[in-house]
């Protein structure tokens, strides 16, 4: 038997990396994080060949003070908290102590920072844990860490690395999340020397949406801004009309606190707050910011701080779906089409992408540290000196004083200035973008168009509505003042009947149908659980179910609105729907998914309807607080200007 021992310091510290320290992007967003508990106003990130060779973050904060350098580097030392009871107030990023020393343990580190109060800074070195230098040097105030060759002394974590396009991209991923929650910090981010992304640090998220996700998307966004002042949550941010829907959860971005998070009790709750306004397997662009009490939330989770955990999740959880849903609700957004060719939509695009890049170039803000370090390396390169790896040389002139690097830093000001400038011509550019027509061939083919108030929707303009008729037995043409707008007659009824059952089921006016033999179902202790809990919602919504012994349960009635319908499957579902972390337990959570299904029996396309059975049907649907998709998120009404049509008739030009 191997005998119990001690593990020296070398490999404890390189054990307690690997739960900080899991790829480049790891190192970026605890470095970046520093910088913001720091007071940055900006922020530099660059990289080459995906972090592993060299990782680069340089900000104008506050600085560490010289004598605190070392200490810093040390396990568990910190100065955001000094007690435990310190947590549950916890506003600051890092708090854990770990992250430069667990960085150091795994890379070799190079630190330069000066504090606004110290005439010189301070250049540190660590290899792999252990110090190599500490020398006084010229710098500008703020801190920059260079992280270079990334697990040396671990190949074993090293191979586990992906691609530099792979890493690289993390690394994307994260600092893009960083600017959107962070408008008031102007981040730049480089890879292999070129810039990717630069935002002005105007305060305005809408402008960091559009350096980050283009024109498209930023055209297409809701506002949210909802406080509950009983338990002091309050929710803002930007919501995707469902025209920019995705594929995967990529866009689904989520703050708690300022902090970056990944929490499934909040996409849940924004998908339910979607729910029949997108299609099934797709998923929102969502950008959402909570704020709540400290008490309320425990960021000590993990190591790496991007979960988080709720003193009320069922809460939470209600507080964003109902904020969603309310923001969608009572809007026309009714899908513009301009029926455009290929190549047209195809030129459209390329042409939202020029525009997109002219308005990056207007609203890159130089770095004033970045721009004296390169006229600073130009002049020791003129004398001979050679710059070292990372192209940077701080090295102090032959007097000991400060390098010309730092005594040109009163220069800043006049770029300052020119900052500013840049900035008012991005502002404008981007009020010019809000404020350009849905119809600019700039924004693509498809575009959501809110009306006003009383627009095709609002019962006071259905007298003027024009029934032109019926299109291949399924679409009904409806001429409205200067649109033409297409109905699809099944999604429209899908619709309806979904609103009707709905209601009833509130009203509880359901019916049960007794089934024999009844259905035999066998649960797990977890299932068991939910269906406890819920057992009076299944029995409301017209479900008879009993225990049959063990972990088996009879159903012997069914709703009225499922007879005939594989009644099993469909009651495994919702039980699958339910979740005891969110709170689901409402009678409308249960029977969204009874109403989609028994919508089955709506009128079904290539089926002739007379024009007074498609005006009724029509009529109701315009009714409806939420008529534009059907209950699976399919558009029921799309439109097409009398201007675009001229267009392609060449009428108009």
């Amino acid at each position: 038997m191997n005998r119990i021992q001690l593990l020296d310091q070398a490999v404890i510290d390189k054990i307690a990396a690997g739960e900080v320290v899991e790829r480049p992007c790891s190192i970026v967003k605890e470095l970046c994080e520093n910088a913001i508990d720091a007071g940055a106003g900006a922020l530099t990130v660059e990289i080459r060949d995906g972090g592993v060779g060299l990782i680069r973050v340089t900000d104008n904060g506050g600085g560490i003070e010289p004598d605190q350098i070392r200490t810093a580097f040390l396990r568990h030392a910190t100065s955001k908290i000094t007690k435990v009871d310190d947590l549950t107030g916890i506003r600051s990023f890092g708090f854990r102590g770990e992250a430069l020393s667990s960085i150091a343990a795994v890379s070799r580190v190079e630190l330069i920072t000066k504090t606004r109060e110290n005439l010189t800074g301070i250049r540190y070195k660590v290899d792999g844990g252990a110090e190599i230098l500490y020398e006084e040097i010229g710098a500008p105030e703020g801190s920059t860490f260079l992280v270079r060759d990334l697990f040396y002394n671990t190949p074993a974590r090293k191979k586990f690395l992906k691609s530099a396009q792979t890493e690289a991209g993390a690394i994307s991923d994260f600092v893009s999340r960083l600017a959107l929650s962070h408008p008031e910090i102007s981040v730049k981010f480089m890879v292999n020397g070129t810039t990717k992304l630069s935002t002005s640090g105007s305060g305005s998220q809408k402008d960091v949406i559009y350096s980050v996700f283009g024109r498209e998307i930023t055209a297409n966004l809701i506002e949210v801004n909802h406080e509950d002042e009983e338990s002091g949550m309050k929710l803002s941010g930007w919501i995707g009309k469902p025209l920019i829907s995705r594929g995967n959860r990529a866009n689904e971005i989520f703050y708690v606190n300022g902090r970056l998070i990944q929490n499934s009790i909040m996409s849940k709750a924004a998908e339910e707050g979607y729910e029949t306004f997108l299609m099934q397997h797709k998923f929102p662009f969502v950008i959402l910011s909570l704020e709540l009490p400290g008490t309320m939330v425990d960021v000590n989770v993990h190591p790496a701080k991007a979960q988080v955990r709720f003193s009320d999740g069922p809460a939470v959880f209600e507080l964003v779906k109902n904020t969603v849903k309310e923001a969608l609700t009572h809007r026309e957004l009714i899908i513009d089409t301009t029926f455009g060719s290929v190549q047209e939509e195809e030129a459209q695009k390329k042409a939202a992408r020029k525009r997109a890049l002219e308005a990056e170039a207007r609203s890159a803000v130089p770095e004033p540290f970045e721009k004296l370090r390169r006229e600073h390396q130009a002049q020791n390169e003129g004398r001979g000196f050679a710059p070292d790896t990372t192209g940077r040389s701080f090295t102090p002139d032959k007097t000991g004083q400060a390098s010309p690097y730092a005594r040109q830093y009163p220069a800043v000001d006049r770029q300052r200035e020119d900052s500013a400038r840049r900035i008012r011509q991005s502002n404008e550019f981007l009020k010019e973008v809000s404020q350009m027509s849905v119809f600019d061939e700039q924004f693509g083919a498809a575009q959501v168009r809110e009306e006003p108030q009383y627009g095709f929707l609002s019962q006071e303009n259905r007298p003027q509505h024009r029934m032109i008729g019926q299109l291949f037995d399924t679409y009904w043409i409806v001429e409205f003042q200067d649109h033409m707008y297409i109905i699809d007659q099944h999604a429209a009824h899908e619709k309806v009947m979904f609103e009707r059952l709905m209601a009833k089921y509130r009203s509880k006016q359901q019916t049960s149908q007794m089934i024999s033999p009844a259905i035999i179902l066998t649960l797990s202790l977890a299932e068991e659980d939910l269906l406890k809990s819920n057992l009076q919602h299944f029995h409301d919504i017209g479900f008879e179910i009993e225990p049959f012994g063990g972990h088996d349960y009879a159903i012997s009635a069914v709703p009225q609105d499922l007879f005939g319908l594989t009644g099993q499957e469909y009651f495994v579902e919702m039980l699958d729907s339910l979740s005891a972390d969110t709170g689901r337990q409402s009678i409308e959570n249960l029977t969204a998914r009874i109403a989609t299904m028994a919508c089955k029996a709506a009128v079904k396309g290539n089926t002739r309807l007379s024009v007074q059975e498609a005006d009724a049907l029509i009529s109701e649907l315009l009714t409806l607080d939420n008529p534009y998709n059907c209950p699976h998120g399919r558009p029921t009404i799309l439109s097409m200007s009398k201007t675009e049509i001229e267009k392609k008739f060449h009428r108009i030009v």
